[in-house]
């Protein structure tokens, strides 16, 4: 007998997210995700100074406030062909990098670790056997039995509490569970050293951009002037910091997260043939040594991926109005030539237009509009961003670096490559480029210094910074690669002022609904490849996959009143 089995909301994520699955006996038969919530930028932004558009745009999401910042900076300096010092560039992919390493850590332990690790078992487990494990796989420091058994002291005195706190509402005892006692105690002691570790790791942002979050950005450069002698700006002090910071980013992936993904995935070697979505794959392209403007000196590099062959790569035109398109046909939002239309994002448009039911309600309609998300498409077709997305790219492009460690952790686990494409690749390829990028984040910090010490210290272009000097139209668009995947800000300015603004996102393009063609979006189609459930109360494997995308669906969806007028104004002094 089938049944629809109704997830509302998914836990552990940023924002809201329904998701539905029809089950043919004990296998998901189709799914279908729903954004639920609704707010947004795009339409406040309408009218205002484009210098001003990073300030309001870091606000579409409470976690992802520094990329949405860089986008938009970015898409300004692409409408009005604004170049930006090298230092301002080093210093925005220090800024990124930090936002990657830390993003992906607190990800990995505190979101979806939990999806394979049994807290509560933890308590069977030996501090001598699990002290043993963890220095079998890694020399950090902090691996001694008597530190195994104080966390286990720790964690027993939350359970006879009956206060789990953090640990609360899971499917604890759940036979999906496969790690020893002694490897779940060890995940447990690095999910609480993580907390500890982000703490330090999160005050890089702070050095360049004044706070985190929301640090400071600045049409054509970066707001923190160097000066070595100066405490008011970024002087030898706070590039010692920066230094240790690093390091101490470098060593905790080194020594936990990379071990500790390759460990647990052992167990759960069968994952890698579940979840593998679409298997089309997209890249913008991030971290220029030498300026946006110059692809070739990325560190990821731009293209789409299809049909999962690594041995082409297609070309990505961002401007291209046949390439990148909206679609609504399933999303609640309306388009001025109809819902079957598909929107380049410099002629896109936010009509809101519910037409779902009224909650409380039992399950969605999924043959009309079912979500707050749109469908974006490359060429009509389904595209997933990501982590993955970025590893597969850099693997088809024969960086040394990437090709070493993924064939290093695929030959550890006995699996092959194809096995890069599920819920365990996806996962497994989250920690790999937090190694590759948080490694590179030296390379860029030497050459930042070694540019202060040759006399170089511009972070600011004032070319063009007054309107009188701009065209009187310009459009341009502002991406990155977001811990998440794939972001940009497309805009168009007339007379010195915005005219459209649209925010494409990581998780629209993984999370977004069906498109007019019926197409799945990523998180629908890799619920769809090869997931049974093993009990439909307690749907952990529904959890696995999708956590393996990370969601962020405030990024995703937008917001006006019912009548299309501002929600709030909001002045910068």
């Amino acid at each position: 007998m089938s049944e629809r089995v109704v997830v509302d909301p998914i836990t552990r994520i940023e924002g809201h997210l329904r998701i539905e699955a029809q089950m043919d006996g004990d296998r998901i038969a189709q799914a279908w995700s729903s954004g639920t919530m609704v707010r947004g930028i795009e339409v406040i932004l309408r009218g205002r100074d484009p210098r001003d558009a990073w300030a309001f745009a870091q606000r579409i999401c409470g976690v992802c406030t520094l990329v949405h910042g860089i986008a938009s900076v970015r898409s300004v300096e692409n409408a009005l062909n604004y170049p930006v010092p090298p230092n301002a560039q080093l210093i925005r992919n220090l800024m990124i990098a930090a936002q990657y390493v830390h993003d992906h850590v607190m990800h990995f332990y505190h979101l979806h670790a939990l999806d394979w690790v049994d807290v509560v078992s933890a308590l069977d487990a030996d501090p001598k056997a699990t002290s043993d494990l963890a220095q079998s796989i890694s020399n950090y420091p902090r691996s001694s039995p008597g530190y195994f058994a104080d966390m286990k002291k720790k964690l027993k005195e939350f359970v006879e509490a009956g206060q789990l706190g953090i640990f609360a509402k899971a499917y604890w005892g759940h036979p999906a569970y496969r790690l020893p006692p002694e490897a779940n105690l060890m995940a447990v002691a690095h999910y609480l050293d993580a907390l500890a570790w982000q703490r330090d790791v999160a005050r890089l942002h702070a050095i360049f951009g004044g706070k985190n979050p929301h640090p400071n950005f600045l049409v054509g450069g970066v707001a923190c002037p160097i000066d070595l002698n100066s405490d008011s700006a970024i002087n030898s002090k706070r590039l010692s910091q920066v230094q240790d910071i690093i390091n101490n980013m470098r060593s905790f992936v080194d020594q936990v997260y990379v071990p500790d993904t390759v460990a647990i995935a052992g167990f759960y070697k069968d994952w890698a043939g579940r979840g593998e979505g679409v298997g089309n794959f997209m890249t913008y392209g991030d971290f220029p040594e030498k300026g946006m403007d110059d692809p070739s000196s990325y560190l990821i590099p731009a293209g789409v991926i299809l049909d999962r062959d690594i041995s082409t790569v297609h070309e990505l035109d961002m401007h291209a109005e046949d390439q990148i398109q909206e679609y609504v046909s399933h999303s609640w939002y309306d388009y001025s030539a109809g819902k079957q239309q598909g929107l380049h994002p410099y002629d896109g448009e936010t009509n809101l237009n519910y037409t779902g039911p009224t909650p409380p309600y039992r399950h969605l309609d999924v043959e009309q509009s079912y979500s707050w998300l749109k469908s974006p498409r490359w060429k009509d077709k389904a595209v997933e961003v990501g982590p993955l997305a970025r590893v597969l790219m850099l693997y088809a492009r024969g960086h040394e670096p990437t090709v070493d460690l993924v064939d290093a952790t695929l030959s550890k686990l006995e699996v092959p490559v194809r096995a890069l494409f599920s819920t365990l690749g996806r996962t497994a390829a989250r920690t790999l480029e937090t190694k590759i990028i948080a490694d590179n984040m030296q390379t860029w910090y030497d050459n930042l210094v070694a540019n202060i010490k040759s006399g170089d210290t511009r972070t600011f272009n004032e070319t063009l910074w007054e309107p009188s000097s701009w065209p009187r139209q310009a459009r341009g668009v502002g991406f990155m690669e977001a811990p998440r995947g794939a972001l940009a800000h497309w805009i168009v300015i007339k007379n010195g002022i915005i005219d459209n603004y649209q925010a494409v996102v990581p998780s629209t393009w993984n999370a977004g609904p069906r498109d007019p063609q019926g197409l799945p979006g990523p998180y629908e189609a890799a619920l769809q490849d090869n997931h049974s459930l093993h009990d439909p109360q307690q749907p952990v494997e529904i959890l696995r996959t999708i956590h393996s995308f990370d969601p962020c669906i405030a990024c995703a969806v937008h917001v006006t009143d019912p009548q299309g007028e501002e929600l709030v104004n909001v002045k910068i002094c």
